[in-house]
């Protein structure tokens, strides 16, 4: 094993997406770097891991960003979140402490660099106090997420969240009817239907993978379920 002295240099950008790891012991950090951290980059597209399958490590992303949905990739699927650079994936982590299979799939939406931490060396990771309290605090803040995501899902109707999903990107949204579908947990056709809703109510603008945003005032009312297009 590497001696404390000469324990190698970290990945590119790894401590500056996740400070929490500068503090860990050097033994570990000899150990994990590059025996137990698998460098990769991969094109917008590529299926990362999959749901009931084995978790086979945990991700590290420094660029890009992945899409943890349930449901099939190609078919119908919810969203539960996205792990940007410095992001954890509570999915693999509930696999990896459980021991149990993945209970999503994740997808990279963008090309994407990460590292890929072995089982035996994220239960290393973990035991490292400022590491670990890094990871319940991301399970604390996706809880959050996943319970306002479950209320919309239960409560809330398809066009409000539609309208919800819209703002907050500016006045134009670059996207697709099939990704806004990917996100909302329904299908391409029924958003389209709604988009033209909104557009004959002159709401929005639609163009080729572009949303015009023309009324933000009347989406936000939608959105918290005072008005409905006619």
């Amino acid at each position: 094993m590497a001696g404390v002295a000469d324990a190698p240099a970290w990945p590119e950008g790894l401590v500056e997406a996740y400070p929490s790891l500068a503090g860990l012991p050097d033994e570990l950090r000899a150990l994990a770097w590059p025996r137990q951290l698998q460098a990769m980059t991969v094109p917008a597209g590529t299926l990362l891991f999959e749901e009931h399958a084995p978790c086979q490590g945990f991700p590290l992303v420094l660029d890009g960003e992945v899409r943890v949905a349930r449901g099939t990739p190609q078919g119908r699927s919810l969203e539960l979140y996205r792990v940007g650079p410095g992001e954890l994936c509570v999915v693999s982590a509930c696999g990896l402490f459980g021991n149990a299979p993945l209970a999503a799939h994740g997808v990279a939406i963008a090309p994407t660099r990460l590292l890929l931490l072995t089982p035996a060396g994220f239960e290393q990771w973990v035991a490292h106090e400022p590491f670990r309290r890094f990871v319940f605090g991301v399970f604390a803040d996706r809880l959050a997420d996943l319970m306002s995501l479950a209320e919309a899902v239960a409560f809330q109707r398809l066009d409000q969240r539609l309208a919800a999903a819209l703002l907050g990107h500016g006045p134009t949204v670059m996207t697709t009817h099939q990704a806004l579908a990917d996100e909302l947990g329904t299908v391409r056709e029924i958003v389209t239907r709604l988009l033209k809703r909104f557009e004959r109510a002159g709401w929005v603008s639609l163009a080729r993978e572009r949303i015009e945003l023309r009324d933000a005032a009347a989406l936000r009312a939608l959105s918290a379920g005072d008005v409905r297009p006619e």
